[in-house]
């Protein structure tokens, strides 16, 4: 009983993104019984989370021989061994892995980027092998302390049809993104500013639909929206979400971020908030690019209508605008007030 309770507590606070306090019930649970090969996976991507890849490695390994028959367990070594740049490690163990589960589009994936990361070297020379030969011999050079990792952070709500991913890195380019949908399972790879690559590995609470899946990417974030298969309100988004589909919960309580919050938010609302913000993005990201490349009667027009409008007018009209004051022109609804005393 007590076992199973480190266990539980430990997926709660996994599941809360509390990895270190995860990562203590984790290794308890481990402590009170070492023959359960799935507390090494669960440590394995904890460790993951937080950046420590040699722990998850070792932990990963460790399942591996509790339950050589383990596919996830085959995932977590194969992550950690790709972060530390053990490519021809990883891809040995994405491929016994998608051995095991041959339907886990995942492995694939990760089997792609190992490949990828591996150069088509010819076999090398006698006198390259003298050289390393000779290079073994040398004195370890010391080791340079690399600088901690940035934590990056992300937040998921939901609505009625999607659960929406949002990953707070601002400045990511499409080529520098890899999201990858699958039915369980939700893989993201983005290459920072740093050279170091941010990872997020997630066990889905729920099936969605990979080919109706949208990724986004923006000047403040890269959001993700997965389309549910089922239409019910996911009360987590890792792990054993079995309370889900069960659940009575009315219309307005769909619409509402699970956390264990004592508070709620309308996530719809924040929803079509942000999509209005991404929009108003575009329109001033346009306005910019127009300013850039106009010429200058094109950016004085701009910038006297939007002056004397009190910035409720743009336009590039220079000779329709030059001669009188720019009046001006609020919203539908709305009235100007000067506040100024």
């Amino acid at each position: 009983m007590l076992l199973n309770l480190f266990y539980r507590k430990a997926n709660e606070a996994f599941v809360d993104e509390n990895y270190d306090e995860a990562l203590k019930l984790y290794t308890a649970a481990i402590e009170n019984d070492s023959t359960v090969a799935e507390y090494f996976v669960k440590r394995a991507q904890t460790y993951i989370k937080l950046a420590k890849y040699a722990e998850a490695e070792g932990d990963a390994g460790q399942a591996r021989s509790l339950d050589p028959s383990s596919p996830k367990a085959c995932l977590r070594q194969g992550v950690a061994q790709f972060h530390l740049e053990k490519y021809k490690d990883a891809l040995a163990s994405f491929q016994t892995g998608s051995q095991l589960d041959k339907a886990d589009a995942n492995f694939s994936q990760w089997i792609e980027k190992c490949k990828a990361k591996i150069p088509d070297d010819p076999e090398p020379t006698k006198q390259e092998t003298a050289a390393e030969t000779k290079q073994d011999t040398q004195p370890p050079a010391a080791s340079i302390p690399q600088p901690p990792k940035e934590k990056q952070r992300y937040d998921w709500y939901q609505t009625e049809s999607h659960v929406i991913i949002t990953i707070m890195i601002k400045g990511c380019k499409r080529e520098t993104v890899d999201i990858n949908y699958n039915q369980h399972t939700f893989s993201a790879t983005i290459k920072l500013p740093t050279g170091s690559d941010y990872s997020l590995e997630l066990d889905l609470a729920h099936p969605v639909v990979p080919t109706h899946c949208v990724t986004r990417i923006l000047s403040s974030k890269v959001e993700c929206k997965l389309k549910k298969e089922e239409g019910i309100r996911w009360n987590k988004l890792e792990g054993d979400d079995s309370l889900a589909a069960a659940s009575s919960v009315s219309k307005d309580d769909t619409h509402k971020h699970p956390t264990s919050s004592h508070y709620s938010r309308n996530w719809d609302k924040i929803a079509k908030e942000a999509e209005e913000e991404d929009k108003q993005d575009g329109v001033n990201d346009l306005f910019q690019k127009i300013y850039a490349d106009g010429s200058d009667e094109v950016r004085k027009a701009m910038n006297k209508s939007f002056v004397e409008s009190g910035g409720t007018v743009l336009s590039t009209n220079w000779k329709e605008i030059a001669d009188k004051k720019t009046e001006m022109k609020p919203p539908d609804g709305m009235e100007w007030k000067n506040y100024e005393t």
